[in-house]
């Protein structure tokens, strides 16, 4: 059975892939009575998404299994980029990234071993994904939701639940039966992916990325050496063909100008890229998240990680309101919040990606002459160094012009994830505290004696930490109060005393904190 012991389903998740299983294992944590349903027999046996992004990492820090990911995974220390045959770039990730996050670098795992690993945390915490049952249809009633489900020996079941999360992937039922649009396209070409024996200089541990006139080769070192994953494009005359590609007709210019020898290939797949986004992620009490919600292209290792974030910022925010602490509006937030990033993360992809795969002359000219003199430029001044590592780590994501966001305090706007200061001693920092998965007021500095009687009228957690240099960099203002949400994004930035503001805040949305 997926559903906890003790009640009746406050929620349903459909869908068993990445985005469902941190969502179904954050309610959990946070005390909400979920059932996971998937309609394949196993997880994925093939390594899908490969990029564990910083963000990502500090969410799963919250409920402790990031030293897990971290030791099970491959830090990719170095990215280069060849043009035409010739290094044009080579930028160390870790320097990128230093001061940033408590994850300063790229960290590949595969995507079947990470949901082996999510099963198993949900499996300790006694919920089951329920294998081959299949969501027909669902109805939303106004309090809650009646799904149709079709169980493996192919009898029919009636679920309710409080609300429904859509975790269902591009061809989601959830969406689907919302009649929720999901414009978007497909791009031209075809391409394959490969996971790989071989030898060779670009086999150390470093991720690289070639163009060429016509193709496109993008090598990611996987967790044993000599073992690669080949994302590239096949051959324009096997492109056109009815039939499966195979690896034999791979274009092999790049593979063989970047002295690669495949050994032996284990595993071999083609598809095509697409770029949607859907008009709306939330409907009444039913929820799309993660590739139901947006697919695009794998530039930049996002899509895995777009998802997990989404179910971050659900979990909380549903389980506030099954259990009273947040008024049910709060939820109106998930959507704005993330369709936003959505869809500057489609559109910023599409071009990226339209620029290392198109056949134009000018996508060329880009491609062949423009980006081996920009790009390595781009690595050697600092701050588009430190600008492309929080792009790419999703640590600049935030929510400013949310409800649920409001002030500044010195740099830091409501909205934006708490900056990451490290303190004195051996991993000490200011994110150790988000492990309660609550809300908490920060203050750099000391508190005015108000802001501490109110939190501890309110049991509302109160971490003032002593003003160092390091504050100054992150753009924390001393001794302002910064009201954290349970995802570790800043709701309240207020200088000078706060006491007030964070009483106001917390009125005009219910909020309860557990204590």
């Amino acid at each position: 059975m997926g559903a906890s012991s003790g009640g009746e389903t406050e929620v349903l998740i459909v869908g068993a892939g990445p985005t469902g299983l941190v969502l179904a294992l954050w309610l959990t944590r946070l005390g909400t009575r979920v059932r996971i349903i998937d309609r394949t027999a196993e997880p994925g046996t093939t390594s899908r998404a490969l990029a564990v992004q910083a963000r990502t990492l500090e969410f799963y820090r919250q409920i402790g299994i990031d030293h897990e990911v971290v030791e099970r995974g491959r830090h990719v220390v170095a990215a280069n980029l060849w043009v035409a045959g010739q290094h044009s770039a080579h930028a160390t990730l870790g320097a990128m990234g230093n001061g940033i996050s408590p994850y300063p670098y790229a960290l590949v795992y595969p995507q079947d071993e990470h949901e082996r690993m999510l099963v198993a945390h949900l499996t300790e915490a006694k919920i089951q994904v329920e294998r081959c049952t299949e969501l027909i249809d669902f109805e939303d009633r106004g309090d809650r939701v009646i799904a149709h489900l079709k169980k493996p020996d192919g009898s029919d079941e009636s679920c309710e639940a409080r609300y429904i999360a859509g975790c269902d992937g591009a061809n989601s039922k959830v969406r689907d039966a919302l009649g929720i649009g999901f414009p978007g396209g497909t791009y031209n070409h075809l391409f394959y992916v490969a996971d790989v024996n071989a030898r060779g200089p670009v086999m150390n541990g470093e991720l690289h990325v070639a163009l060429d006139l016509s193709e496109f080769l993008a090598v990611f070192p996987l967790h044993d050496d000599g073992t690669a994953r080949l994302v590239g494009t096949i051959s324009e005359e096997a492109e056109h063909r009815r039939d499966n590609p195979t690896w034999n007709e791979v274009s092999k210019h790049v593979i063989e100008w970047l002295k690669i020898e495949v050994e032996r290939v284990n595993w071999f797949s083609t598809y095509r890229v697409h770029h949607r986004v859907a008009h709306q992620f939330a409907r009444g009490r039913a929820f799309i998240l993660g590739d139901a919600a947006h697919i695009h292209s794998p530039v930049g290792g996002q899509g895995m990680n777009t998802g997990i974030g989404d179910a971050i910022n659900l979990a909380w925010k549903l389980a506030a309101v099954v259990k009273g602490c947040a008024k049910e509006s709060i939820l109106g937030s998930y959507e704005p919040e993330r369709i936003g990033f959505a869809r500057r993360l489609v559109a910023t992809t599409d071009r990226a990606f339209t620029g290392v795969t198109s056949d134009g002359t000018i996508a060329r000219i880009v491609r062949l002459d423009l980006t081996p003199l920009v790009m390595p430029l781009m690595f050697r001044i600092t701050p588009l160094r430190r600008y492309f590592f929080r792009t790419i780590s999703q640590t600049d994501v935030n929510y400013r012009g949310s409800a649920l966001s409001e002030g500044r305090a010195n740099l830091v706007y409501g909205g934006d994830r708490l900056p990451w200061v490290p303190m004195d001693g051996a991993g000490a920092d200011n994110f150790a505290p988000l492990k309660s998965i609550d809300w908490q007021v920060h203050v750099y500095g000391g508190a005015h004696e108000e802001v501490r009687a109110m939190c501890q009228e309110r049991k509302l957690a109160l971490h003032e930490f002593p003003w160092r240099r390091e504050m100054i960099r992150a753009g924390l203002e001393r001794d302002a109060v910064y009201l954290v949400r349970p995802d570790g994004y800043v709701a309240l930035a207020r200088a000078g005393g706060g006491a007030h503001a964070l009483a106001s805040y917390l009125d005009a949305r219910g909020i309860i904190t557990r204590g």
